[in-house]
Parts: C-alpha cells; structure tokens; sequence
C-alpha cells in the first residue's frame, strides 16, 4: 500500500510539472524583433529601428526616468556619428524571451557592443544589457544598461582636444 501511495504520488507530481507552461524561450517572434532592431541600429537606418517601437514608448538609459523615441534615437544619430564603427559581437551575444509572472513579454540581450571614435581611432568595448517589454510584437519599454565610463571620457578628450584646436586658431 505504502508503495502504491508513493508511485501515486510521484505520477501527480511528474504530471503537475508536464502542465507547466513554458515561460522561457531561445526564439521568438520577439527576439527576432530585437535582433531585427539591432541590425538597424547598426546600419544606421533609424526609421527602421523606430518602427519596433509604439510611438509611446519609455526608454530608460542607465536612469529610472525615461526618455521618448525621438530623443533617444537623436542620441545614437549623435554617438554613432562620432565612430567610424560600431557595433555588437554577435559572435558571443545571448538573447532569451521571458513570460514573466505577470505573463508580461520581455526579451533579454546580453552583448559587448564595440566601436571605434573617429577622431582618435580609439577602440572601445562595452558590456551591455538591454531588458525590452512587448506587447502586441511592439516594444513599448527598454531598459538599457552599461558602463558609460570610458566612452564618456573619451567624447570629453574629443571635446578637450578640439577646443584646444579653436583656441590656438583663433589666437593665431
């Protein structure tokens, strides 16, 4: 009987798990929404990458306060016109979609995004993370992480170094 009661109880048990839905996913039409966004932002082509998005969208750059599209797509126009390249390393990038408790969409991205200043040919090469929410194949919330440091520092010598070249112009 003890017997019985336990090959019953492992049954439920292994049944109630197979009910489980799947909340974690290596592809979907998410991820490729993403990837389909990163592929434009790497080319440049800004519309393209806008048209993931609801025209509603929160942005959030390493803050808790969010900015709109059209800012931050006016912000990587500016960054991205200072490097001669630019880009992530696919080779080693990681993506997942979740279903979270809330059944909530988000796709996560993990990369080192690489680019070049085309002033001081420096190199740079950043960890990055993005955590995107979608509804209805749209992203209507990204959360953007790095750190800032190195490549802030360099738009500052960039900055430092052509002031100090309209200085000396405008006294000769």
């Amino acid at each position: 009987m003890k017997q019985l009661f336990l090959i019953g109880l492992a049954l439920s048990l292994f049944v109630a798990c197979q009910n489980k839905p799947q909340r974690y996913f290596a592809e979907s039409a998410e991820t490729e929404t993403l990837k389909a966004g990163i592929k434009a932002y790497e080319s440049g082509d800004w519309d393209a990458w806008k048209s993931h998005f609801v025209d509603t969208a929160k942005i959030y750059v390493n803050s808790i306060k969010p900015v709109g599209l059209e800012e931050r797509a006016e912000v990587l126009k500016g960054m991205t016109s200072a490097m001669s390249s630019y880009g992530f390393d696919h080779e080693k990038e990681y993506i997942e979609m979740v279903l979270d408790k809330e059944d909530e969409t988000w796709v996560y991205y993990w990369a080192t995004h690489k680019g070049t200043f085309a002033a001081t040919n420096k190199e740079l090469a950043i960890p990055v993370h993005l955590a995107v929410q979608f509804v209805n194949g749209k992203i209507v919330e990204e959360h953007i992480y790095f750190d800032g440091t190195s490549m802030n520092a360099e738009f500052a010598a960039i900055a430092a170094a052509q002031a100090a070249e309209e200085s000396e112009t405008s006294e000769n």
